[in-house]
């Protein structure tokens, strides 16, 4: 079978809603090249470092890549991409060159070749995010393992905003906690809130192959039992109260739902928010503090940032 490889050429600030736009249209994955994880400096606390090659990554930006089988919809599905890459102008999303090209690759090519890009990396005190085909052995007694075959989720559980919310959780989380993971994507924040001890997690998300992604990956983790996945509209029809909410989204969306969040967390509840772009922090921190949350921690990595917020 014959596929097709679409390439976008953007900006770190575009990769989460364009690599959405990309699922939507029927991606079952993408790779993401940007220049910041070759120059990145990494620990050898792991072991071995795999060595990047500067030839697979843009000079500047960010390249996104999505596969998409070649059928007699194909045109159809490429424009209905660029219009919905293109829209995103509309939310003040810079997109960069906003370069595509469309080339075309054998499936025995494609369906291993990314792999050789995605090892285990350790995110955080205690996690380490790890691929299903890895073989790992932990490094201490207390480490928890997150696995994820990114074939079949949103991402790999690196990008720079998840890493964020995971510590963050790893921060908050306390034994036995109610916890609401608004837009879940692959799921990850919610089993990693499940090894962390919390008892109860919704996890939330409009797109139904999000959900389906996020039950097959809570059964990889055997949190199933801890984690309940729906389809849903951020936290519409959503009753507290709960102890944690967790949002992983963009700031257009998160300044959406931030009262609401506010009355569905118990007194003293926290609110973990990420997905959130330097020029946006702004707007994201002032919607907080106009809902009555009091911001106790600013998280930053890359151009990323991340709230920690309590309900006083």
């Amino acid at each position: 079978m014959k596929w097709s490889e679409f390439s976008i050429h953007t900006t770190q600030e575009a990769v989460e809603p364009i690599s959405n736009i990309l699922h939507e249209a029927g991606a079952s994955g993408v790779v993401i090249e940007d220049i910041a994880d070759f120059v990145k400096e990494r620990s050898t606390a792991l072991g071995e470092i795999y060595q990047l090659d500067p030839t697979d990554y843009p000079e500047e930006g960010v390249v996104v890549k999505a596969y998409l089988p070649i059928n007699s919809f194909l045109g159809e599905t490429v424009d209905g991409i660029k219009a919905a890459i293109n829209n995103l102008l509309v939310y003040d999303i810079d997109l960069g060159k906003n370069q595509i090209t469309i080339s075309e690759v054998n499936e025995e090519e494609w369906a291993t070749a990314w792999k050789k890009y995605y090892h285990p990396v350790k995110i955080s005190e205690k996690f380490t995010i790890v691929p299903t085909w890895e073989i790992y052995e932990p490094v201490s007694s207390d480490e928890l393992i997150i696995e994820l075959d990114p074939g079949m989720a949103f991402g790999t559980g690196t990008h720079p905003t998840t890493v964020l919310c995971i510590q963050a959780l790893e921060r908050t989380v306390q034994e036995g906690d109610r916890v609401v993971d608004v837009g879940t994507g692959s799921g990850v924040l919610s089993i990693a809130a499940a090894l962390l001890g919390a008892k109860e997690i919704h996890a939330l998300d409009l797109d139904h192959v999000a959900v389906e992604s996020a039950r097959i990956n809570c059964k990889l983790n055997k949190v199933q039992n801890v984690v309940s996945v729906s389809q849903n509209n951020l936290l519409d029809g959503i009753e507290g109260p709960t102890d944690l909410i967790v949002s992983n989204i963009l700031a257009e969306i998160i300044v959406r739902f931030i009262d609401k969040a506010y009355d569905v967390l118990n007194q003293g509840g926290t609110f973990i928010t990420s997905g959130i772009i330097q020029n946006k922090k702004q707007e994201v921190k002032d919607a907080l503090q106009k809902a009555g949350f009091i911001i106790e921690e600013t998280m930053a990595m890359e151009d990323w940032i991340a709230f920690i917020a309590r309900k006083h």
